[in-house]
Protein backbone atom coordinates (compact mmCIF):
# COMPACT_ATOMS: atom_id res chain seq x y z
CA UNK A 1 0.00 0.00 0.00
CA UNK A 2 2.65 2.31 0.70
CA UNK A 3 4.55 1.65 -2.49
CA UNK A 4 1.55 2.49 -4.46
CA UNK A 5 1.02 5.76 -2.15
CA UNK A 6 4.24 6.70 -3.43
CA UNK A 7 4.07 5.74 -6.98
CA UNK A 8 0.95 7.86 -7.33
CA UNK A 9 2.46 10.71 -5.36
CA UNK A 10 6.02 10.34 -7.75
CA UNK A 11 3.37 10.60 -10.60
CA UNK A 12 1.49 13.39 -9.46
CA UNK A 13 4.81 15.43 -9.12
CA UNK A 14 5.75 14.21 -13.01
CA UNK A 15 2.46 15.32 -14.29
CA UNK A 16 3.02 18.82 -12.46
CA UNK A 17 6.29 19.54 -13.81
CA UNK A 18 4.98 18.39 -17.58
CA UNK A 19 2.02 21.02 -17.42
CA UNK A 20 4.50 23.55 -15.97
CA UNK A 21 7.26 22.82 -18.42
CA UNK A 22 4.37 23.30 -21.28
CA UNK A 23 2.57 26.43 -20.30
CA UNK A 24 6.15 27.84 -19.86
CA UNK A 25 7.05 27.15 -23.45
CA UNK A 26 3.85 28.35 -24.61
CA UNK A 27 4.27 31.94 -23.16
CA UNK A 28 7.87 31.93 -24.26
CA UNK A 29 6.08 31.19 -27.89
CA UNK A 30 3.68 33.88 -27.55
CA UNK A 31 5.93 36.61 -26.31
CA UNK A 32 8.10 35.82 -29.28
CA UNK A 33 5.16 36.61 -31.89
CA UNK A 34 5.04 40.00 -30.40
CA UNK A 35 7.06 42.61 -32.77
CA UNK A 36 10.16 44.14 -31.02
CA UNK A 37 8.63 47.57 -32.05
CA UNK A 38 9.85 49.17 -28.93
CA UNK A 39 13.72 48.28 -29.62
CA UNK A 40 14.16 51.37 -31.56
CA UNK A 41 13.48 53.69 -29.26
CA UNK A 42 15.98 52.53 -26.98
CA UNK A 43 19.48 51.85 -28.55
CA UNK A 44 20.87 54.35 -25.84
CA UNK A 45 19.87 52.35 -22.90
CA UNK A 46 22.53 50.32 -20.96
CA UNK A 47 22.70 47.17 -22.15
CA UNK A 48 23.31 45.83 -18.59
CA UNK A 49 21.51 47.48 -14.68
CA UNK A 50 23.87 45.98 -12.00
CA UNK A 51 21.11 46.08 -8.38
CA UNK A 52 22.24 45.76 -5.13
CA UNK A 53 20.13 46.17 -2.26
CA UNK A 54 18.04 45.62 1.34
CA UNK A 55 14.85 45.00 2.81
CA UNK A 56 13.63 45.03 6.28
CA UNK A 57 11.48 41.67 6.04
CA UNK A 58 8.77 40.32 8.75
CA UNK A 59 8.67 36.99 9.06
CA UNK A 60 5.88 34.99 8.97
CA UNK A 61 5.99 31.60 10.42
CA UNK A 62 5.55 29.32 13.60
CA UNK A 63 5.92 25.61 14.86
CA UNK A 64 3.75 23.43 16.94
CA UNK A 65 4.73 24.61 20.98
CA UNK A 66 6.72 21.90 22.83
CA UNK A 67 4.37 21.78 25.87
CA UNK A 68 5.94 19.40 28.42
CA UNK A 69 3.48 17.34 31.05
CA UNK A 70 4.09 19.26 34.03
CA UNK A 71 3.05 22.92 32.18
CA UNK A 72 -0.36 21.21 32.06
CA UNK A 73 -0.99 20.72 35.84
CA UNK A 74 -3.45 22.32 37.85
CA UNK A 75 -3.99 24.58 40.32
CA UNK A 76 -0.78 26.88 38.45
CA UNK A 77 1.91 27.24 40.95
CA UNK A 78 1.64 30.81 42.58
CA UNK A 79 4.57 33.21 41.00
CA UNK A 80 2.97 32.18 37.52
CA UNK A 81 1.88 34.99 36.41
CA UNK A 82 2.68 35.07 32.69
CA UNK A 83 2.00 31.55 30.33
CA UNK A 84 5.55 30.35 30.01
CA UNK A 85 4.57 29.29 26.57
CA UNK A 86 4.78 32.97 25.62
CA UNK A 87 8.62 32.23 24.87
CA UNK A 88 7.52 29.89 22.20
CA UNK A 89 8.22 32.30 18.95
CA UNK A 90 10.23 31.99 16.39
CA UNK A 91 12.30 35.14 14.70
CA UNK A 92 9.75 37.99 14.22
CA UNK A 93 11.82 39.40 11.61
CA UNK A 94 15.14 39.76 9.76
CA UNK A 95 17.38 41.87 7.55
CA UNK A 96 17.87 40.58 3.65
CA UNK A 97 20.37 41.40 1.32
CA UNK A 98 20.64 40.70 -2.19
CA UNK A 99 21.56 41.18 -6.08
CA UNK A 100 20.69 41.09 -9.49
CA UNK A 101 22.17 41.63 -12.60
CA UNK A 102 19.88 42.28 -15.80
CA UNK A 103 21.02 41.72 -19.76
CA UNK A 104 19.31 43.31 -22.22
CA UNK A 105 20.58 42.49 -25.79
CA UNK A 106 21.22 45.76 -27.87
CA UNK A 107 18.24 46.29 -30.04
CA UNK A 108 16.19 43.79 -28.17
CA UNK A 109 12.98 43.87 -25.86
CA UNK A 110 14.37 40.64 -24.58
CA UNK A 111 16.14 40.67 -21.10
CA UNK A 112 17.99 37.64 -19.04
CA UNK A 113 18.19 38.10 -15.60
CA UNK A 114 19.97 36.35 -12.19
CA UNK A 115 18.96 37.51 -8.77
CA UNK A 116 19.49 36.33 -5.13
CA UNK A 117 18.13 37.32 -1.95
CA UNK A 118 19.49 35.87 1.51
CA UNK A 119 18.74 36.63 5.15
CA UNK A 120 19.15 35.35 8.56
CA UNK A 121 17.76 36.27 11.84
CA UNK A 122 18.07 35.01 15.71
CA UNK A 123 15.71 35.36 18.51
CA UNK A 124 16.65 34.79 22.54
CA UNK A 125 13.55 34.64 24.79
CA UNK A 126 13.84 34.21 28.49
CA UNK A 127 11.25 34.11 31.35
CA UNK A 128 11.95 33.65 34.77
CA UNK A 129 8.97 34.20 37.50
CA UNK A 130 9.24 32.60 41.36
CA UNK A 131 8.05 33.46 44.77
CA UNK A 132 9.84 35.42 47.61
CA UNK A 133 12.22 33.14 49.90
CA UNK A 134 10.10 31.14 51.98
CA UNK A 135 12.19 32.32 55.07
CA UNK A 136 13.94 32.89 57.57
CA UNK A 137 11.74 31.09 60.07
CA UNK A 138 10.89 33.87 62.41
CA UNK A 139 11.53 33.25 66.33
CA UNK A 140 8.86 32.18 69.23
CA UNK A 141 10.55 33.94 72.07
CA UNK A 142 12.65 37.38 72.20
CA UNK A 143 16.18 35.18 72.82
CA UNK A 144 15.10 32.43 69.48
CA UNK A 145 18.12 32.23 66.80
CA UNK A 146 15.98 32.78 63.52
CA UNK A 147 17.45 29.75 61.10
CA UNK A 148 17.46 31.38 57.22
CA UNK A 149 17.15 29.52 53.93
CA UNK A 150 16.58 29.90 50.40
CA UNK A 151 14.24 27.68 49.32
CA UNK A 152 11.34 29.43 46.67
CA UNK A 153 8.42 28.49 44.24
CA UNK A 154 9.69 29.37 40.54
CA UNK A 155 9.09 28.48 37.10
CA UNK A 156 11.63 29.00 34.01
CA UNK A 157 11.35 28.84 30.11
CA UNK A 158 13.45 29.73 27.79
CA UNK A 159 13.59 29.13 23.91
CA UNK A 160 16.64 30.40 21.18
CA UNK A 161 16.28 30.04 17.60
CA UNK A 162 17.92 30.56 14.29
CA UNK A 163 16.49 30.96 10.92
CA UNK A 164 17.97 31.58 7.41
CA UNK A 165 16.83 31.52 4.15
CA UNK A 166 18.13 32.46 0.50
CA UNK A 167 16.22 32.96 -2.99
CA UNK A 168 17.39 32.50 -6.28
CA UNK A 169 15.91 33.37 -9.42
CA UNK A 170 17.51 32.04 -12.92
CA UNK A 171 14.59 34.74 -15.92
CA UNK A 172 14.06 35.49 -19.18
CA UNK A 173 11.78 38.12 -20.19
CA UNK A 174 10.07 39.88 -22.75
CA UNK A 175 8.84 43.85 -22.91
CA UNK A 176 5.42 43.81 -24.13
CA UNK A 177 3.73 47.11 -23.02
CA UNK A 178 4.30 48.67 -26.19
CA UNK A 179 4.16 52.32 -24.42
CA UNK A 180 0.73 50.60 -23.20
CA UNK A 181 1.15 52.74 -19.68
CA UNK A 182 2.60 55.93 -21.43
CA UNK A 183 5.95 56.81 -23.17
CA UNK A 184 8.97 55.39 -21.74
CA UNK A 185 7.05 52.47 -19.76
CA UNK A 186 7.57 48.75 -19.66
CA UNK A 187 5.31 46.00 -19.40
CA UNK A 188 7.82 42.81 -18.90
CA UNK A 189 6.72 39.30 -19.35
CA UNK A 190 9.55 36.73 -17.63
CA UNK A 191 9.44 33.17 -17.42
CA UNK A 192 12.63 30.83 -15.02
CA UNK A 193 13.62 29.15 -12.51
CA UNK A 194 13.29 29.83 -8.96
CA UNK A 195 15.44 28.22 -6.19
CA UNK A 196 14.62 28.32 -2.58
CA UNK A 197 16.10 27.07 0.71
CA UNK A 198 14.82 27.73 4.21
CA UNK A 199 16.12 26.40 7.40
CA UNK A 200 15.14 26.80 11.33
CA UNK A 201 16.69 25.70 14.38
CA UNK A 202 14.88 26.03 17.56
CA UNK A 203 15.91 25.00 20.97
CA UNK A 204 13.54 25.27 23.97
CA UNK A 205 13.73 24.73 27.91
CA UNK A 206 11.70 24.74 30.91
CA UNK A 207 12.27 24.19 34.92
CA UNK A 208 10.04 24.58 37.49
CA UNK A 209 9.24 23.94 41.86
CA UNK A 210 5.95 24.68 41.92
CA UNK A 211 5.18 23.73 45.76
CA UNK A 212 8.48 24.17 47.28
CA UNK A 213 8.31 24.62 51.25
CA UNK A 214 10.07 24.11 54.55
CA UNK A 215 8.77 22.09 57.51
CA UNK A 216 10.41 23.63 60.34
CA UNK A 217 11.56 22.16 64.15
CA UNK A 218 12.44 23.70 67.70
CA UNK A 219 14.65 22.46 70.31
CA UNK A 220 15.22 24.43 73.62
CA UNK A 221 18.28 24.43 75.48
CA UNK A 222 17.15 26.31 78.28
CA UNK A 223 13.76 27.88 79.41
CA UNK A 224 14.85 31.32 77.90
CA UNK A 225 16.85 30.16 74.81
CA UNK A 226 14.47 28.03 71.61
CA UNK A 227 16.62 27.63 68.74
CA UNK A 228 14.73 27.54 65.34
CA UNK A 229 15.81 24.92 62.84
CA UNK A 230 15.06 23.62 59.37
CA UNK A 231 13.53 20.02 60.03
CA UNK A 232 12.98 19.13 56.16
CA UNK A 233 12.17 20.38 52.84
CA UNK A 234 10.04 19.19 50.46
CA UNK A 235 10.10 20.34 46.45
CA UNK A 236 9.86 19.25 42.95
CA UNK A 237 12.82 19.70 40.48
CA UNK A 238 10.86 19.79 36.94
CA UNK A 239 12.67 19.79 33.73
CA UNK A 240 12.28 19.32 29.89
CA UNK A 241 13.67 20.26 26.89
CA UNK A 242 13.15 20.34 23.18
CA UNK A 243 15.39 19.99 19.69
CA UNK A 244 13.93 21.00 16.39
CA UNK A 245 15.95 20.90 13.34
CA UNK A 246 13.89 21.82 10.03
CA UNK A 247 14.50 22.63 6.61
CA UNK A 248 13.29 22.56 3.09
CA UNK A 249 15.08 23.10 -0.29
CA UNK A 250 12.97 23.08 -3.72
CA UNK A 251 13.43 24.38 -7.30
CA UNK A 252 10.79 24.76 -10.02
CA UNK A 253 9.11 27.25 -12.78
CA UNK A 254 8.30 30.46 -11.87
CA UNK A 255 6.71 33.55 -14.14
CA UNK A 256 6.35 37.27 -13.04
CA UNK A 257 5.20 40.40 -14.58
CA UNK A 258 7.29 43.31 -13.81
CA UNK A 259 5.62 46.60 -15.03
CA UNK A 260 6.69 50.41 -14.45
CA UNK A 261 5.29 54.10 -15.78
CA UNK A 262 7.01 57.56 -15.58
CA UNK A 263 5.38 60.04 -13.95
CA UNK A 264 7.56 63.01 -13.36
CA UNK A 265 10.46 63.97 -16.04
CA UNK A 266 12.72 61.67 -18.24
CA UNK A 267 15.52 59.61 -17.69
CA UNK A 268 18.13 61.81 -19.31
CA UNK A 269 17.17 64.58 -16.87
CA UNK A 270 15.65 63.05 -14.02
CA UNK A 271 12.44 60.90 -13.90
CA UNK A 272 10.24 59.55 -11.36
CA UNK A 273 8.17 56.06 -11.93
CA UNK A 274 6.02 54.17 -10.48
CA UNK A 275 6.65 50.41 -10.44
CA UNK A 276 4.61 47.19 -9.42
CA UNK A 277 4.08 43.08 -10.40
CA UNK A 278 3.28 40.07 -9.15
CA UNK A 279 4.80 36.65 -9.59
CA UNK A 280 4.30 33.31 -8.72
CA UNK A 281 6.24 30.08 -8.41
CA UNK A 282 6.03 26.08 -8.15
CA UNK A 283 8.55 24.07 -6.22
CA UNK A 284 9.42 20.83 -5.78
CA UNK A 285 11.66 19.82 -3.38
CA UNK A 286 12.52 18.29 0.24
CA UNK A 287 10.95 18.94 3.33
CA UNK A 288 12.85 17.58 6.89
CA UNK A 289 12.27 17.72 10.67
CA UNK A 290 14.55 16.42 13.06
CA UNK A 291 12.85 16.70 16.34
CA UNK A 292 14.06 15.62 20.24
CA UNK A 293 11.94 16.37 23.40
CA UNK A 294 12.28 14.81 26.72
CA UNK A 295 11.31 15.77 30.50
CA UNK A 296 11.62 14.29 33.73
CA UNK A 297 9.74 15.23 37.51
CA UNK A 298 11.42 14.20 40.25
CA UNK A 299 10.06 14.50 43.90
CA UNK A 300 12.49 15.50 46.71
CA UNK A 301 10.79 15.10 50.71
CA UNK A 302 13.16 15.50 53.90
CA UNK A 303 16.04 16.67 55.11
CA UNK A 304 18.36 18.43 52.72
CA UNK A 305 21.53 16.97 53.59
CA UNK A 306 19.69 13.45 53.12
CA UNK A 307 16.54 13.21 50.89
CA UNK A 308 14.91 10.97 49.46
CA UNK A 309 14.36 11.16 45.88
CA UNK A 310 10.82 9.52 43.97
CA UNK A 311 12.04 9.80 40.45
CA UNK A 312 8.88 10.32 37.57
CA UNK A 313 10.10 10.16 34.13
CA UNK A 314 6.51 11.00 32.17
CA UNK A 315 8.91 11.52 28.93
CA UNK A 316 12.34 9.88 28.97
CA UNK A 317 13.18 11.07 25.53
CA UNK A 318 11.57 10.94 22.06
CA UNK A 319 13.09 11.46 18.99
CA UNK A 320 11.22 12.12 15.23
CA UNK A 321 13.32 12.42 12.01
CA UNK A 322 10.70 13.17 8.99
CA UNK A 323 11.95 13.72 5.24
CA UNK A 324 9.38 14.07 1.61
CA UNK A 325 9.35 15.00 -0.95
CA UNK A 326 6.61 18.33 -1.26
CA UNK A 327 5.38 20.67 -4.19
CA UNK A 328 5.47 24.06 -2.55
CA UNK A 329 3.12 26.92 -4.37
CA UNK A 330 4.35 30.44 -4.34
CA UNK A 331 3.05 34.01 -4.85
CA UNK A 332 4.10 36.92 -4.48
CA UNK A 333 4.11 40.65 -5.28
CA UNK A 334 5.63 44.30 -4.92
CA UNK A 335 4.68 47.79 -5.30
CA UNK A 336 7.31 50.52 -5.44
CA UNK A 337 8.93 53.96 -6.82
CA UNK A 338 12.07 54.62 -8.82
CA UNK A 339 14.32 57.83 -9.38
CA UNK A 340 15.95 57.44 -12.41
CA UNK A 341 18.83 59.91 -14.03
CA UNK A 342 20.22 58.55 -16.93
CA UNK A 343 22.44 55.77 -15.79
CA UNK A 344 21.69 55.62 -12.34
CA UNK A 345 18.79 54.16 -9.98
CA UNK A 346 17.00 54.52 -6.42
CA UNK A 347 14.27 52.03 -6.29
CA UNK A 348 11.86 51.70 -2.53
CA UNK A 349 8.77 50.06 -2.09
CA UNK A 350 6.75 47.24 -0.22
CA UNK A 351 7.36 43.26 -1.11
CA UNK A 352 5.45 40.44 0.01
CA UNK A 353 6.47 36.55 -0.70
CA UNK A 354 4.39 33.64 0.37
CA UNK A 355 5.20 30.07 0.45
CA UNK A 356 2.37 27.69 1.34
CA UNK A 357 3.27 24.58 3.33
CA UNK A 358 6.94 25.23 3.12
CA UNK A 359 7.92 23.75 6.40
CA UNK A 360 6.68 20.97 9.10
CA UNK A 361 6.52 22.59 12.44
CA UNK A 362 5.32 19.56 14.06
CA UNK A 363 6.53 17.49 16.71
CA UNK A 364 5.73 14.01 17.07
CA UNK A 365 3.75 14.54 13.66
CA UNK A 366 4.04 16.18 10.46
CA UNK A 367 2.59 19.62 10.55
CA UNK A 368 2.16 22.00 7.18
CA UNK A 369 3.37 25.14 8.13
CA UNK A 370 2.94 28.53 5.83
CA UNK A 371 6.17 30.78 5.14
CA UNK A 372 6.05 34.40 4.34
CA UNK A 373 7.99 37.42 4.28
CA UNK A 374 6.73 40.64 3.57
CA UNK A 375 8.01 44.65 4.24
CA UNK A 376 9.79 47.54 2.59
CA UNK A 377 12.98 47.26 0.30
CA UNK A 378 14.95 49.58 -1.14
CA UNK A 379 18.18 49.31 -3.90
CA UNK A 380 20.56 50.99 -6.15
CA UNK A 381 20.73 50.46 -9.40
CA UNK A 382 24.14 51.08 -12.03
CA UNK A 383 23.69 50.55 -15.94
CA UNK A 384 26.94 49.55 -17.99
CA UNK A 385 26.94 49.97 -21.41
CA UNK A 386 25.28 51.29 -24.30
Amino acid sequence: MSELMNTSGRSRQFLWQLLSTASALALIGTMAAVPDAKAAQDEDRPTIWIELGGSLQRLDTSEEKYTPPFLLQTPRPGPETIDPLSVGHLPPSSFDEEGKITFQPENSSWSFSAAVRYGRSQAHQHLHQQSYNTGPLFPVTPYQFPAYQHVFQFIDAGKTSDESHAILDFQAGKDVGLGMFGAGSSSVFNVGVRFAQFSVKSTTTFGSDPDAHLIPGYFEITPNWIIAYVKSADYHINAASAIASRAFRGIGPSLSWNASAPAIGNAQHGEIAFDWGVNAALLFGRQKADVHHQSTARYHQGHYYNVPVTPNYPDPGTDRHRSRTVMVPNVGGFAGVTLRLQNFKVSAGYRADFFFGAMDGGIDAAKKENLGFYGPFASVSIGLGG
